[in-house]
């Protein structure tokens, strides 16, 4: 049986005329008569009685359109499922956040992806350290990543999408809690809650904005992650730096405080230099256009003289 007949038999079914089926068809009615025939003569069955004022589905053509709107109907779906795979709009992608870009920036790059890209699951990998992505896009377990640059190894590509300044987390009866102005040289004698990770780049970015204000900072405690992090501030254990989006993740007992000369840390995508995967190209797109677009620096207006 060829799909085109059991196309052209829907069409008659439904229409139960053969010149407005043929019209519709964009076939001439002789060729559409003759492909039903041999339909019928394919099946040993009469699929219509025909006379000259009607045509009518016999109980073999009934149940021949209840399976060919059935078959036509799963065939169109694949149809539109292998295009919208081939345009990179369905599938699943696997994402990996770092640790505070878990909680500040992952609920609005999945509504986003969730607007634009409905077919598109999202297997999120939550607060992982950048050479665990890095480790994990080259294997393949991870599509994009979230991270904090540089990266590590080589086969990588990565776009940077923002820069967060550091920010202090303090307890908030610290002695700093209602400072106006606060600087890392205040912090020189106070006992610092760091990442447990060697290879943090935070923790690298801390290490530095405290050797330009002229000391090393004295890590007393370690944490695996940042909510841990923050709990040990909480717990009067020591102060923190963090990147700002740590703000999303409010915690009684920690006290936010900018910190001007404290610098900051950049955010990436990053991805397999060699990954040609449709749906990981449109994500991405939608990661650097909508979810994190481009910041517009406006040079301010020159004073009239």
């Amino acid at each position: 049986m060829e799909l085109r007949h059991l196309r052209y038999f829907a069409v008659v079914a439904e229409t139960c005329h053969f010149g407005r089926a043929a019209a519709r068809l964009h076939v001439a009615q002789p060729a559409l008569s003759q492909a039903i025939r041999q339909l019928e003569s394919e099946l040993d069955v009469t699929l219509f009685n025909r006379t000259t004022r009607q045509v009518a589905l016999t109980p073999a053509g009934e149940f021949l359109r209840a399976e060919a709107d059935r078959i036509l109907g799963a065939l169109d779906d694949s149809i539109r499922g292998v295009r919208r795979l081939a345009a990179g709009q369905h599938g699943l992608l696997r994402l990996g956040l770092t640790g505070t870009a878990s909680f500040s920036h992952l609920p609005r790059l999945a509504r986003v992806v969730k607007r634009e890209l409905p077919g598109v699951a999202l297997e999120i990998h939550a607060d992982m350290l950048t050479p665990e992505q890095c480790d994990g896009l080259r294997s393949g377990t991870l599509d994009l990543g979230i991270l904090r640059p540089p990266a590590s190894g080589d086969g990588l590509e990565l776009v940077t999408i923002e820069q967060e300044p550091l920010v202090l987390a303090v307890p908030a009866d610290h002695r700093l809690a209602a400072e106006p102005v606060i600087s890392l040289a205040d912090l020189r004698a106070e006992p610092f809650v760091t990442y447990g990770s060697r290879q943090s780049v935070v923790n690298d970015a801390v290490s530095r904005a405290c050797r330009a204000a002229g000391f090393a900072p004295h890590r007393e405690h370690e944490a695996p992650g940042t909510s841990v992090l923050l709990a040990l501030v909480a717990a009067g254990l020591g102060v923190a730096l963090a990147p700002a989006g740590v703000r999303a993740l409010p915690l009684d007992g920690v006290v936010f405080r900018d910190l001007p000369d404290a610098g900051s840390v950049g955010l990436a995508l990053g991805r397999r230099a060699d990954d040609d995967s449709p749906l990981v190209d449109a994500v991405a797109r939608l990661v650097t256009e909508l979810a994190f677009p481009p910041q517009i620096t406006v040079p301010p207006t020159e004073e009239p003289r």
